[in-house]
């Protein structure tokens, strides 16, 4: 979707914004940099999702339009990170971010695309829900049950880990393949038994009332972010990289200092009630943009052989085969 004039009630927000200071006039990262009008692309198409609460953020703040003045920057909206890096592989969008899982089943699947940047760890932003009525105590009640999540995603590699934990084999759960919105209705409907999300789903579900947490991934998953691109972007384009994380980083400086202001722009994008998107956010640590570092690497191939020793991926991979860092080439992903 192309990043459109911002709409008079998205007007009165990013007013507010910047009466309360969460709009200044941004200086230049030096850890990043910015890129220069020559070395710009002239389009880049951004990929996010409802949980992507940096790009989401830096959306509505406009502040990459503001370092990036020759760029046409197109913001592409997908309801999880498997959709998401699916059209980064077919040349639809240029860089995204998702969770863990998705980009392990990417490269095990061949997908063009390398790792260029990280956020913080943030375990208590995805959770196991079950409704606020519901039997089940404790993990190892998941056995025989229907449960729903995304395939590929965060949420994915989050269950894998409570099943094992618990002491059940992934075949003593079945597993219902939905995306984030149908399996939000098939579990208030009550055709699933479980529901394995993230945040903003998470915590709209848990302050309505209607579903419990089972457990967060605390002690099961980091529930990493990741920043992806295709290679030939990543490989001709790499100070417009750093200037994207420049201005990633500085906004989730902004918020940290202005929650209130932060929550306020962010539940405008995303159509959901402030007490939702404050309980979102008291869940989200510092998070700049930083490299993907070999701790998160070493990470990133647990849940890759994770997978594979379980069978849900064809092959095994090796995570760092496809870790760029500034001014590094790198073969395809096949």
């Amino acid at each position: 979707m192309s990043h459109s004039p911002v709409s008079r009630p998205r007007r009165t927000v990013l007013a507010s914004a910047l009466a309360l200071g969460l709009l200044p006039a941004l200086s230049v990262t030096p850890a990043f940099g910015q890129a220069s009008p020559a070395a710009a692309p002239t389009d880049l198409r951004i990929g996010f999702q409802k949980g992507s609460i940096a790009l989401a953020l830096l959306r509505q703040q406009g502040l990459l339009e503001r370092r990036l003045p020759g760029t046409r920057v197109r913001w592409v909206e997908f309801p999880a990170g498997p959709q998401l890096l699916e059209a980064l592989a077919v040349g639809s969008i240029d860089v995204g971010s998702t969770g863990d899982a998705p980009p392990v089943f990417a490269q095990a699947a061949g997908k063009d695309l390398v790792y260029v940047g990280a956020e913080a760890p943030k375990p208590d932003a995805s959770a196991i829900l079950v409704r606020a009525d519901s039997p089940i105590r404790q993990a190892r009640d998941l056995k025989g049950r229907r449960i729903a999540l995304q395939k590929g995603s965060s949420a994915h590699y989050l269950l894998v880990r409570a099943v094992e934990q618990a002491g059940l084999a992934w075949g003593d759960i079945e597993p219902i393949w939905l995306t984030p919105a149908e399996a939000r209705a098939a579990f208030e409907k009550g055709s699933v038994d479980a529901w394995v999300i993230w945040d903003p789903y998470y915590a709209a579900a848990e302050i309505d009332g209607r579903a419990r947490v089972l457990l967060t991934g605390r002690a099961l998953s980091g529930n990493n972010s990741f920043y992806l691109a295709s290679p030939g972007f990543a490989a001709d384009h790499g100070a417009t990289l750093q200037t994207l994380f420049a201005a990633l980083s500085e906004s989730d400086r902004l918020l940290q200092q202005d929650r209130r202001a932060a929550a306020a722009l962010y539940a405008d994008f995303a159509g959901l009630s402030l007490s939702t998107v404050l309980r979102v956010l008291s869940r989200r640590p510092p998070s700049p943009v930083g490299p993907v570092t070999p701790a998160l690497v070493a990470e990133q191939q647990r849940v890759a052989d994770t997978f594979h020793r379980l069978g849900l991926i064809p092959r095994a991979i090796q995570v760092a085969a496809i870790v760029r860092q500034p001014g590094q080439r790198l073969a395809s992903a096949r």
